[in-house]
């Protein structure tokens, strides 16, 4: 059996358009830049940005928000060519199995779960906390024993500790957006839009309100020193800083996911993409500006909450609450997107045979993969509840850069053995933007730690037995061939 045989790209096309695998096509441009923005901006836009400035960067961090996007931007296009040719859901998996074959395209299929399920349940836990100093500033109290996992020690209101029973919050904001997921995915996409409009508004609010408190000598020197040691200040510091802004513009990608749910696939998912990561990018650089001109970014070392910090310069208690709004809501809409896309990986990969049918299973009324969803709903809220996730966070970015080294492989590959194939865009520079792209990615991956890369392998590992096991005998292109 030909572990890489690869999958006519007018046959994907085909079995997207037909029968019990038709999706709903209910998004427009704006709704997918809408998800794009909706999965960008999280809370790493609050927390990423200081950590980096007061460790690496300093004031230049505006600088590395504009080298991370440089290299998200090499990955952008190559997504937006690779969508415009071939409009069907699945993402860098599918674009896989047609340009480098069914077992490339497994192990990426399988990477994504990193993506998309981790980062889901990652969020979560992050979202119950959020939630829970939101509420408490309004007088309601969430038991702390019923919002943390067993694993971590909470201070109880007597001052005692004790271990957590259940995260109650991230249990049940997993399962409301899966519900949501199921019932369409015009509802999904209206709730995030009204979502992302609420969390724009809020960056938007701080940047407006902070430019008056801007002191410009927090912005002397620009480009602090280096300390001697690669990394800290300088120009490496910039480097290191891009390297760890990056992760703040992890969900790009996602647009393409919904590719066999857009009106018009061919132009619309490139105007999604660019579109998220040219608004993200803006708005990123002014919020890194104002908040190293509000904040020296040495008083940023040691901060948890930076932009908490910041806003404690104004006269404006009222921002406090905004920001926790924005933060919530910016989480919101990156696990509703998150599950979206891993909902249509799986979708993808039992359509084709990988993955048992159920994944696979449209509903007749609602029109999405609601057995997928309800999957997902279980498999990440148990660990939301029960496990202390947040290690896995490197997962998450691991996952995300090699996906996007295999997706800019993939267009030069297709430009080369289907040169004639309609692209309704086209990669500008090439192969110069491809190579850049994997270029830029590869060196970020190297730049993880060592216990990433083993809990990378490790994973892989469980799906090449997964597949050697079931997939390859149950692929309905190998039982063709």
């Amino acid at each position: 059996m030909n572990l890489f045989i690869k999958k006519p790209i007018s046959q994907l096309i085909e079995t997207a358009e037909g029968g019990e695998y038709q999706l709903k096509r209910s998004l427009g441009a704006l709704n997918l830049v809408s998800l794009g923005i909706g999965a960008i901006i999280g809370a790493g836009l609050f927390s990423l940005t200081g950590i980096a400035a007061a460790e690496n960067a300093g004031p230049a961090v505006v600088l590395s928000f504009v080298v991370a996007a440089i290299g998200c931007t090499f990955a952008g296009m190559c997504y937006s060519e690779l969508a415009s040719m071939i409009p069907v859901a699945g993402s860098a998996y599918t674009y896989a199995y047609a340009t480098m074959g069914e077992f490339f395209a497994w192990i990426i299929g399988w990477d994504l779960v990193l993506e998309y399920a981790v980062a889901s349940a990652v969020v979560a836990v992050s979202w119950s906390r959020y939630v829970g100093s939101f509420l408490h500033d309004f007088g309601v109290t969430i038991p702390v024993r019923l919002a943390a996992c067993p694993y971590d020690i909470v201070t109880m209101p007597d001052g005692s500790q004790a271990h957590g029973i259940v995260n109650v919050p991230a249990m049940l904001i997993i399962v409301l957006i899966s519900l949501l997921l199921m019932l369409g995915i015009k509802e999904s996409a209206t709730v995030n839009d009204v979502i992302v409009v609420i969390k724009l508004a809020v960056v938007l609010t701080f940047i407006v309100v902070g430019f008056h408190y801007i002191k410009p000598s927090n912005y002397v020197p620009f480009i602090p020193p280096n300390t001697g040691t690669f990394g800290e200040f300088g120009f490496s510091g910039i480097m290191r800083a891009a390297g760890i802004i990056f992760f703040a513009y992890i969900g790009f990608d996602t647009v393409s996911v919904a590719a066999q749910e857009a009106h018009h696939p061919q132009r619309d998912i490139p105007r999604g993409i660019i579109g998220s990561l040219i608004i993200c990018t803006i708005l990123y650089i002014l919020f890194a500006f104002v908040l190293t001109g509000m904040l020296n970014y040495k008083l940023m070392r040691g901060d948890a909450a930076p932009v908490a910090t910041a806003i404690d310069l104004t006269p404006y208690p009222w921002l406090h609450i905004l920001v926790k709004l924005g933060i919530i809501g910016g989480f919101t809409s990156v696990i509703l997107v998150m599950l979206l896309g891993q909902s249509r990986i799986f979708y993808a990969m039992s359509r084709d045979g990988l993955l048992p049918k159920l994944f696979s299973d449209i509903h007749p009324k609602w029109r999405t993969p609601w057995r997928t969803n309800l999957v997902f709903m279980l498999f990440v809220s148990f660990f939301a509840g029960f496990f202390p996730i947040s290690k896995l966070g490197n997962m998450t970015s691991i996952g995300t850069l090699l996906a996007f080294i295999i997706v800019c492989a993939g267009v030069m590959i297709l430009r080369y053995t289907h040169p004639d194939i309609p692209r309704a865009y086209k990669c500008p520079c090439f192969p110069q933007f491809p190579i850049l792209g994997i270029l830029v990615c590869l060196a970020m991956m190297t730049s993880l730690d060592a216990e990433t890369w083993w809990r990378l392998l490790i994973w892989l590992v469980i799906g090449l037995i997964i597949y050697f096991t079931y997939s390859r005998f149950n692929s309905k292109l190998s039982s063709k061939d």
